[in-house]
C-alpha cells in the first residue's frame, strides 16, 4: 500500500501550505493525500430536528469543500485524495483516523505565523506528543508562509 499523508482541512490561512506540501511529498514518494475535515459537535442544539438539519448542512458543506480541494490535490499529487469527515474535536478525530488506517504514515500540519502563534492544533500536538491512535506518528510542521517555490524545493 502507498504511504498516506494526513492533512486536516480546516479554515486556517496556513492550511493551503500543508496541503501543497503533502501533495508534493505524495507525488515524490508515490503516496496519497488523505484530507480530514472535522465538523464541530452540535450539542447546543436543543431539538433533535434542528441538530440533524445543522449536521446535514455542515456535512454537505464539508463534502463540497473536500471535492473542490480534491481537484487541486489530484492535480498536484497525481493521485486522487481520500476524503474523511469526522465530527467532534480535531485531536480526537485525528487519533481515530490514524488508529483506523495504518497506511497513514505522516501527519502534515502548517504553523501560523506572527503574533497569533502556531495555531491550536499544532500547539496541542507539540504539547501532547505525536502518539496518535495508539501509534507514534511522525508530524511534519510546515511554516504556513512558505511559497509554492519553497515547498517545491523542500518536498
Amino acid at each position: 500500500m502507498p504511504r498516506k499523508f494526513l492533512v486536516v482541512a480546516d479554515d486556517t490561512p496556513e492550511f493551503e501550505a500543508a496541503l501543497r506540501f503533502a501533495c508534493r511529498r505524495a507525488k515524490s514518494t508515490g503516496g496519497r493525500v488523505v484530507m480530514l475535515r472535522v465538523l464541530p459537535s452540535n450539542s447546543d442544539a436543543h431539538w433533535s430536528g434542528a441538530r440533524e438539519e445543522i449536521e446535514r448542512q455542515q456535512r454537505e458543506e464539508a463534502e463540497a469543500l473536500l471535492n473542490r480541494l480534491g481537484e487541486e490535490a489530484l492535480e498536484r499529487s497525481g493521485a486522487a485524495p481520500i476524503f474523511l469527515i469526522e465530527q467532534g474535536e480535531a485531536q480526537s478525530a485525528i487519533r481515530k483516523v490514524v488508529s483506523d488506517d495504518h497506511d497513514i504514515k505522516i501527519l502534515v500540519l502548517a504553523a501560523g505565523a506572527g503574533s497569533r502563534g502556531p495555531g491550536p492544533l499544532v500547539s496541542a500536538i507539540i504539547k501532547h506528543g505525536a502518539s496518535l491512535g495508539g501509534r507514534k506518528l511522525p508530524v511534519t510542521i510546515v511554516p504556513g508562509v512558505l511559497t509554492e517555490d519553497e515547498i517545491e524545493d523542500l518536498a
